[in-house]
């Protein structure tokens, strides 16, 4: 017996270094290829790498409230951005862009693993045999397509709900580590995009301890305090802003999102369930769904009662129900009443998604395992299969393959800085809006915009700028509901382009006529339009048309116009 748990420990330990070596070779082409990698867009390079960047070159990591970055919109409110408690932030200050990403990207993807194979093997396959079942559904969650920039939110559930079980079980006895993580992991995450449901959900757990089993679990509630404690701090900007800024109006406040028709929330929560969310993506239809229902039809004909697989399981449909009907409009007459409901997305607890899959699909390779001839062997089969499908998800394979560009590629600074020289005055000195490509291209090449890209800006500047782009949207209803619903993105929107902006020099087919309001830009301040496709008209809309800007190897033709 003693030979065959130390024969089963073996191959554990070898199977973890097999899985490591794995996550290494999927992580490799950030750190092999460098700016030559392809990486996500959206959410992406168009947004969170420019604002960490942002904020590294502002010298405001640390800044009282109230303060502005004057490279956005005239003074992006820095509440706005990251808390300087952020670990990202600091990555970004410490070391170039892309070395800051593959760092966060490794350590995304390790915590992701170490921490859903703890909380299977502590608390759902505690046979030492069913081990490979553990590592690799352990293995298949790390290797998932995540949102880049969420960092620890999503890959970082399993590790601390495994913490919180153990402090949960052990008390006082629970080890100092685990009090350690838990303090770590709010500077890695995003509380308000995961982690205030997840320490919800952990108040519920002490709460229902302490009223149906009369365990008054302090060291439990301790932790939970704890984390959020820290979050609270960690965000001292945004609930400053949010609670006692009263000259700090955000367009969130604005927000009217939620007109669904109850069919379409149902379609909706189907869609969500089987394909997931872009941000949250679990890949689960293809393998781990089937797996699930082939565990269901076993457990019923061994007269099983599998009640994690079936309360996990029936809990992300839930899910997916209650984060497609917070877009139902039935919901409308709450929103508009209840300010923390319009500007709160409480539909995000689907974030918890992909932990739930992956652990209902160990539950039910655990089922297939013991209760099945070949069991064993098709387990392990079934768990390979997940990992292999799953690897060439790594994003140089799957954004190569699109034919997006490159990091250098998309924001081209050998183009922008001739761009600059040609210009010839202090960036400081002029402002520039851009057309067909995002607006944080120019941020992040040192330009001062008055487009861009966030989480919160100041509500009556986007009333200004819909001035300017008033004409355009009158031609699109779609973008004319996609900006005064939701307007996240204040773009120099083109009806023809919809929500296109990457017209690289291969398709900028030029704009005809072009509907902006000049004045309304000059108003703003604005001095030059950056644009990736000709404008006919340019001469009817008082601009000056001053040269066209490409590289070779570069993707973008860019026209410079100037405001007159």
């Amino acid at each position: 017996m003693w030979s065959k748990r130390y024969s089963s420990f073996s191959i554990n330990r070898v199977l973890l270094f097999l899985a490591l070596i794995v996550i290494a070779a999927y992580v490799s082409p950030y750190f092999i290829l460098g700016e030559d990698a392809h990486i996500r867009i959206h959410d992406n390079l168009d947004s969170n790498i420019v604002w960490y960047q942002l904020l590294a070159d502002s010298g405001q990591i640390f800044t009282l409230p109230g303060a502005t970055l004057p490279n956005v919109i005239n003074g992006l409110p820095r509440s706005t951005l990251p808390s300087g408690l952020d670990a990202m932030v600091w990555m970004y200050v410490l070391f170039e862009p892309m070395t800051a990403y593959a760092i966060g990207q490794t350590i995304m993807r390790l915590a992701a693993f170490f921490g859903m194979y703890l909380l299977l093997k502590h608390h759902a396959i505690r046979s030492e045999r069913m081990q490979i079942v553990a590592i690799g559904a352990a293995l298949g969650f790390a290797l998932l397509p995540y949102w880049p920039s969420g960092m620890l939110s999503i890959a970082g559930l399993p590790l601390a709900l495994h913490c919180f079980l153990m402090l949960r079980k052990d008390g006082k006895n629970a080890k100092f580590y685990y009090w350690i993580i838990l303090a770590i992991i709010p500077f890695f995450s995003n509380f308000v995009l995961s982690f205030v449901f997840f320490l919800a959900v952990m108040g519920l757990v002490w709460l229902n301890d302490w009223i149906r089993h009369k365990r008054s679990n302090w060291v439990f509630f301790s932790g939970i305090a704890m984390m959020t404690v820290i979050y609270l701090v960690k965000n001292y900007l945004l609930i400053f802003s949010m609670f006692f800024d009263a000259g700090f109006t955000s367009h969130r406040n604005a927000l009217s999102l939620g007109h669904n028709t109850f069919e379409r929330s149902i379609g909706l929560t189907f869609e969500n369930f089987l394909y997931g969310h872009t941000h949250d993506t679990a890949e689960q239809f293809l393998i781990i769904l089937p797996v699930i229902g082939f565990a269901f039809l076993i457990a019923a004909y061994r007269n099983i009662k599998p009640f994690w697989l079936l309360s996990l399981f029936s809990f992300n449909f839930l899910l997916s129900l209650w984060y497609a009907f917070w877009y139902w409009e039935g919901w409308r007459i709450v929103k508009d009443n209840v300010m923390v409901a319009n500007t709160f997305n409480f539909s995000r607890i689907h974030f918890f998604d992909p932990a739930i899959w992956y652990i209902c699909f160990a539950l039910a390779l655990a089922i297939i395992w013991k209760h099945i001839p070949f069991g064993k062997i098709i387990a392990i089969v079934l768990v390979v299969a997940q990992c292999m499908f799953l690897f060439p998800f790594n994003e140089q394979n799957k954004y190569s393959a699109l034919d997006t560009p490159s990091v250098e590629e998309f924001y081209s600074e050998a183009l922008f800085e001739e761009i600059e020289n040609y210009i010839g005055e202090n960036q400081s000195e002029y402002r520039v809006v851009s057309i067909g490509m995002h607006p944080t291209i120019a941020q992040y090449n040192g330009f001062y915009t008055l487009d861009t890209y966030n989480n919160s800006f100041p509500l009556e500047y986007k009333q200004a700028f819909r001035k300017v782009i008033a004409g355009e949207l009158e031609k699109s209803p779609t973008l004319e509901n996609y900006y005064d619903t939701w307007g996240g993105r204040l773009y120099m929107y083109v009806a023809e382009h919809g929500k296109d902006y990457l017209f690289t020099k291969d398709r900028n087919e030029p704009i005809e006529q072009l509907a902006i309001d000049t004045e309304a830009l000059k108003e703003l301040g604005g001095d030059y339009i950056l644009s990736a496709v000709p404008i006919e008209n340019s001469n009817e809309l008082g601009l000056t048309f001053e040269k066209e800007f490409e590289q070779d190897g570069l993707p973008w033709e860019i026209s410079l116009y100037r405001v007159e």
